[in-house]
């Protein structure tokens, strides 16, 4: 219920934190999982005191529960172990402190956890984090490489040593993190975000040595997979030996199987990559002779041709033949126009010899009326009527006369 205050009316401390104790004194109990980072157990006291942290979000809670409670599992847990604990909220008035009082206590097995990460692997697998159309491809050449990983550890030394050793002008910017533990993931987190958010990083890894599936629980984590689906950057996995698959490995845009082969994957061999160069240079140039080789052998045999060594036959033979053509056609033609002259000179003969000027030469005149009409017959004319004579040279005027030939 809300309480009736204000700036005239406050209400004491004591007693907001007592209407806060009534509150939570309403709450049943509840079924609690988490990681122990703290565990009190003072010689002749009957409480335990622990706190219980939720690695996914950095959130603790003082856990208090009678010894006998804690005897039950002493020999089985320790800090860093997961359980699940069947507690009662309480409120502490006097400090205004909340904690939880322990009724039972459940270390969380192996296979139960097994069998959780198996659902969660299914759940982030059909949202599709584990697509193989979301991963990056890697650059061939990092030039800065972000790495994630324990404090002088042996995962770091494997990977700064290797990548060195394969190429020694790449650069690194590390981040040392926890790698197990109720910190860690929070840690990693951080790391991979703030290594992400860094424009000159071309590919982050993060890398961690063996252990055990308890110890390697973190990189299991749902928020850590999330955290790792969103960046732009490309994302290596290096999580324990080859049999270890936590989550991150399915989500990390690669998977190499310890630090050392994450080493090998994201920088190329400085001594192979000369030797590819090598032999790449060998092949252009054999390759290179042998186009020169075969066009000199080709040339060759163009000039080897008869055109190529006597390119001036084949004019020569040409201009014998189109004399040889011009001489033809010349007689050709040299026959039809005498052939024409001689058939020109018989029909012009044969049409002088049956003109009318032939006749004419030979004496004989052609009578015309004056219309021009020629007179063909003696009953054409009449006594007195002109005509006109034409003969082989010229014409002249007569007049018809009637009377008998003489």
């Amino acid at each position: 219920m809300a309480v009736n205050t204000s700036a005239e009316a406050p209400i004491p401390v004591g007693e907001v934190s007592r209407l806060i104790g009534g509150w939570i004194d309403r709450l049943g109990a509840v079924w609690v999982e988490g990681q122990i980072t703290q565990l009190s157990r003072r010689p002749g006291a009957g409480v335990v005191f622990l706190t219980l942290r939720d690695p996914s979000y950095d959130i603790s809670l003082t856990v208090t529960c009678f010894r006998a409670v804690f005897d039950k599992i002493a020999d089985t847990v320790t800090e860093g172990a997961r359980v699940v604990v069947h507690a009662k909220p309480e409120w502490y008035a006097p400090r205004g402190q909340l904690s939880l009082r322990a009724a039972e206590i459940r270390p969380v097995g192996v296979g139960e956890l097994l069998a959780r990460l198996e659902q969660l692997k299914k759940a982030l697998a059909a949202e599709g984090l584990f697509a193989a159309d979301r991963k990056k491809p890697l650059p061939f050449l990092p030039q800065l490489i972000g790495l994630v990983c324990g404090r002088a550890s042996a995962a770091e030394r494997d990977v700064l040593e290797n990548a060195r050793l394969r190429w020694p002008a790449v650069r690194f910017e590390v981040r040392n993190v926890a790698v197990q533990g109720v910190h860690a993931v929070p840690q990693v987190i951080e790391a991979v975000k703030e290594l992400d958010a860094l424009p000159d990083v071309d590919v982050i890894v993060v890398a961690r040595g063996g252990g055990s599936v308890e110890d390697l629980l973190p990189f299991s984590d749902e928020q850590l997979v999330r955290a790792v689906a969103a960046c732009r950057t490309p994302v290596v996995s290096a999580i324990g030996h080859e049999p270890d698959s936590p989550l991150l490995d399915l989500v990390a845009d690669l998977r190499a199987s310890t630090p050392t082969d994450a080493a090998k994957k994201i920088v190329p061999d400085v001594g192979e990559e000369l030797m590819r160069v090598q032999q790449l240079r060998e092949r252009a140039l054999r390759s290179v002779h042998g186009l020169l080789d075969r066009e000199e052998r080709g040339l060759a045999a163009a000039l080897a041709r008869p055109c190529m060594r006597e390119p001036y036959r084949m004019v020569d033979e040409r201009e014998e033949r189109i004399t040889a053509v011009l001489e033809r056609a010349r007689r050709c033609l040299g026959h039809l126009l005498d052939r024409a002259d001689s058939e020109l000179t018989h029909t012009h003969a044969r049409v002088v010899g049956l003109s009318p000027a032939a006749t004419l030469r030979r004496g004989y005149a052609v009578l015309q009326h004056p219309d021009g009409s020629v007179v063909r017959a003696a009953d054409e004319v009449a006594e007195g009527e002109e005509l006109r004579a034409r003969v082989s040279e010229g014409e002249f005027q007569v007049r018809v006369a009637v009377g008998p030939a003489e």
